[in-house]
């Protein structure tokens, strides 16, 4: 076979400092469109943004070269200083850490409207017992004292 042929999605979730809700309204569909076009400069492929104050969740296609930890350094520390320059906002940061979960071809469009459900999903839950679901379903193990 003379080229690379791939399928690389993961939905990753990541979440404000101490989950404050940190993500206002009123800059939050901004917020958004710089992480897809973050995505893109880092050569990846932005399929669904989404989230609420305190978190966001991203449906990304990667290449076989980005190593996903450098990828989500970059994507949180330059969305962290937008933050900082564009809105004003000194303080804010993200927290530490992620959660990754790759997506099968199959899998994109129910993530992809999971990702878009985030405000009516979270009347009802918190992203804590959000993370709990993620990492159960997909089989991770995790200490909960970290999930603070």
């Amino acid at each position: 076979m003379p080229s690379t042929y791939l399928s690389l999605h993961y939905h990753v979730v990541f979440s404000t400092r101490r989950r404050e809700p940190a993500i206002a309204g009123s800059w939050r569909t901004r917020l958004f469109e710089y992480l897809g076009g973050t995505v893109n400069g880092l050569a990846g492929q932005p399929q669904g943004i989404g989230g609420t104050a305190d978190h966001v969740h991203l449906l990304v296609g990667l290449k076989a070269t980005h190593r996903l930890a450098d990828f989500m350094r970059e994507l949180k520390k330059a969305s962290s200083a937008w933050v900082h320059q564009e809105v004003g906002a000194k303080g804010f940061a993200w927290q530490e850490g992620y959660g990754a979960f790759t997506v099968s071809p199959n899998a994109r469009d129910h993530v992809r409207a999971y990702i878009a459900g985030q405000e009516e999903h979270h009347r009802v839950r918190t992203f804590r017992e959000e993370l709990v679901e993620l990492l159960e379903r997909a089989g991770v193990e995790y200490e909960p004292k970290y999930l603070d």
